[in-house]
């Protein structure tokens, strides 16, 4: 896995690869692990601090200017800062229902769909991990993005019948 394309790609793609990937790899230990434990709010806090930063460096970067410096995937800025910012305060307000499909939602759509997208041939990721296939790449990506959420749905349905 050649890590040029990264480390070429200057500090606030490198800041937002980082916080998105450290997101990404804690999301499944926080949402399937014990609720309301101190290990869970401290990887919380670790997740949010994630995101943060992916949220806000993903405001900075601008390869793709359709209009000004922004393209559509800035819409996933704000919705991101909404999404983080409401689940925080469910969190806070002891509406955990609501915190959990706030936190839940942002995983699956923001860093799955946007994450995704990372993948499309040309874009960092892709050239760092699929730099010979990069169109089997987006699509294997894709793919497994797919079979999680799938999975995720049929998981989530045998225990709510287990309940």
């Amino acid at each position: 896995m050649p890590l040029t394309p990264l480390l070429e790609a200057g500090p606030v793609i490198q800041t937002h690869a980082i916080g998105a990937t450290v997101a990404v790899v804690l999301g499944p230990i926080i949402f399937y692990g014990r609720k309301g434990t101190k290990l869970h709010r401290r990887l919380g806090k670790l997740w949010v601090l994630a995101m943060a930063f992916a949220i806000i460096s993903s405001a900075f970067i601008w390869q793709i200017r359709l209009v000004g410096p922004f393209s559509p995937i800035h819409i996933l800025t704000v919705l991101g800062a909404w999404g983080l910012i409401s689940g925080i305060n469910h969190a806070r307000k002891g509406r955990i229902a609501a915190h959990q499909a706030s936190m839940k939602g942002l995983y699956f759509w923001a860093l799955g769909v946007a994450g995704v997208f990372t993948f499309y041939p040309g874009r960092v990721m892709n050239r760092m991990l699929f730099p010979a296939q990069p169109m089997a790449g987006f699509y294997l990506v894709l793919g497994l993005y797919l079979a999680v959420l799938v999975a995720s749905k049929i998981w989530r349905s045998q225990n709510l019948a287990k309940a």
